[in-house]
């Protein structure tokens, strides 16, 4: 199969601190995944003043009374510090990536040369930005949390109209809660997506473990994404629902098992580790006890043990009967 590109999501957990931010880089790099991303806004653009914050970023963040736009103003990266993530990531040999959430941010990622944008799923219904966004990149990845398979196509139509071919649209399911509770996953809403728009699917993951993005790779996911943190106890909206970095490196490690895992030619035979083994693990037809030559070999007198060098036991019924051509001591081989 194909190797799953997996998308480390450091989003706002940097906090705003450009050196919190690079050792999140750090962090994805020692990790393995093949693109570190974050989030490209400006909180004027993104909220309105009296918009309230979600259930969720009240808990985390443990302040009922701030604003989404106070809290989102405090996690902004300024576009000097896109440019230093940008040129660290050079450094380390990664992959940059980012999630617009304004019309100006998408402008501005394809000022600065991205052509993959990444859809979140707060702007799948929103068709100015679905617009633009398919005017400016060459390739996108939709997030489709609290979406219907109706809006989804309706998004998927705009890319199409707008001229981004099929094969350049990767969709991820996804549950827009933090975290997500297992009975809503839904994982097998990832095959219908597949299914119903003959598009590549991936997964965006906001569950507290890691066991859910390996199933859905097993289950055809070509793309990951996973929150990330430094320490999941730090201050901020997102942190609770991140993977630490143990947890991450042990979560690309676990899919890129999978992967191995997946990668057989699907046909039922012994593998070349396996063909040792068949001698020492099956059976042969032998001796139960002493067999004088010209005696019939019954079950009184022949029984089955390893290894597997002799007659087979498949070949029991044909030997039954027969008359022994040579003496046989006790666990001899019958030939």
């Amino acid at each position: 199969m194909a190797k799953t590109i997996i998308i480390a999501e450091a989003g706002v957990n940097h906090n705003g601190d450009i050196t919190l931010a690079k050792s999140l880089v750090d962090v994805a790099v020692a990790a393995g995944v093949d693109y570190v991303k974050f989030q490209t806004f400006k909180a004027e653009a993104l909220v309105a003043k009296q918009a309230k914050k979600a259930d969720y970023q009240i808990v985390n963040t443990q302040n009922e009374h701030e604003t989404q736009l106070e809290m989102l103003k405090k996690l902004e990266l300024s576009e000097q510090d896109h440019q230093s993530l940008i040129q660290y990531c050079k450094q380390k040999g990664i992959h940059f990536f980012s999630t617009a959430f304004d019309l100006g941010s998408l402008q501005y990622l394809a000022d600065i040369g991205l052509d993959l944008v990444k859809i979140p799923s707060g702007e799948l219904t929103n068709l100015p930005y679905l617009r633009k966004a398919a005017h400016l990149f060459k390739k996108v990845i939709l997030s489709t949390g609290m979406a219907t398979l109706a809006e989804i196509k309706a998004a998927i139509a705009v890319f199409l109209k707008e001229g981004i071919p099929l094969k350049d649209i990767i969709v991820l399911h996804c549950t827009t809660e933090y975290p997500t509770p297992m009975q809503e996953v839904n994982l097998k809403a990832m095959q219908t997506i597949a299914q119903e728009f003959d598009v590549q699917v991936g997964y965006s993951d906001h569950t507290t473990g890691i066991e859910i993005p390996i199933a859905a790779v097993a289950l055809g996911a070509c793309v990951i994404e996973k929150h990330f943190t430094l320490d999941k106890n730090m201050e901020g909206p997102d942190h609770k629902a991140s993977l630490n970095p143990e947890e991450l490196g042990a979560m690309v490690k676990a899919i890129r098992n999978i992967e191995l895992a997946l990668s057989g030619n699907g046909i039922k035979e012994p593998t070349a580790s396996e063909l040792k083994n068949i001698a020492i693990a099956r059976k042969s037809i032998t001796a139960k006890k002493p067999i004088k030559a010209g005696t019939p070999l019954t079950e009184d007198n022949i029984t089955t043990k390893r290894p597997g060098t002799g007659l087979s036991p498949m070949l029991w019924d044909s030997i039954m009967g027969t008359i022994a051509t040579q003496d046989f001591n006790e666990d001899d081989l019958i030939v």
